[in-house]
């Protein structure tokens, strides 16, 4: 929530102070920023996913008697 909160006021204020940049070239700018940010986040919760379910057990699981 907070990296869509950061991504939306940066593109208002960019929007705001953009000189002679066309609206459109903003907005594919935007876009492209936003799908970078779900592409990472996306990619961090497979790390996690990964890192949850094979990793932590094999080393950080006791022995079983």
């Amino acid at each position: 929530i907070a990296g869509f909160v950061s991504v939306v006021s940066y593109g208002l204020y960019k929007l705001k102070y953009r000189r002679d940049q066309k609206v459109s070239i903003h907005l594919i700018h935007m876009r492209v920023a936003a799908q970078g940010f779900v592409v990472g986040a996306v990619t961090l919760g497979v790390l996690y996913s990964m890192y949850k379910d094979h990793i932590r057990p094999r080393f950080f699981s006791e022995p079983k008697k």
